[in-house]
């Protein structure tokens, strides 16, 4: 399974969106400056954004789009479903197809993954996300340039090497 940048730029230019001023319309030419996510990228991913809700968009001088709904009610796998990122480790695409039309013998490991890929990207809000703001879960620089996020406060479930 590979996160594409399709799933990655989503979440971050949404994450840009909610961590900015909520009082006026963000334009995409904004968010691709500071993030440097190319502005055809950026409306191609917003286009489908828009379609699910997402975002809605604001016509006219100082235009651009806001958040469709409160950030924390969006998901993270939400956003990474409405720009089409497949979250699959299969490699049948979940079909049970994998081996000479039938089920691979590893199957049922990466659907288990693919459940708890979902389930830990499901848990996560856009506004939790935005909110723990003190360099532990995502931080925009002072000169604007990016938005970094670094998971250090998240939970992560853990692992004894001893089980596997």
């Amino acid at each position: 399974m590979r996160l594409t940048t399709k799933g990655r730029f989503a979440v971050t230019a949404m994450a840009d969106m909610a961590n900015q001023s909520h009082s006026k319309p963000i334009s995409l030419m904004e968010i691709s400056g500071r993030q440097q996510i190319s502005l055809s990228y950026l409306e191609q991913l917003f286009s489908k954004l828009r379609k699910k809700k997402l975002v809605v968009s604001v016509r006219g001088p100082g235009g651009g789009y806001r958040l469709g709904k409160d950030p924390f009610k969006i998901s993270l796998v939400e956003i990474m479903s409405a720009v089409d990122e497949k979250l699959d480790a299969t490699q049948c695409g979940g079909k049970e197809n994998c081996k000479a039309e039938d089920k691979c013998l590893t199957h049922d490991l990466w659907i288990g993954l693919n459940k708890q890929i979902f389930g830990y990207l499901e848990g996560i809000k856009l506004g939790t996300l935005v909110s723990n703001n003190d360099s532990s879960s995502l931080s925009t620089k002072k000169s604007g340039k990016h938005v970094h996020m670094v998971v250090s406060k998240i939970n992560f479930p853990k692992f004894n090497q001893n089980e596997f």
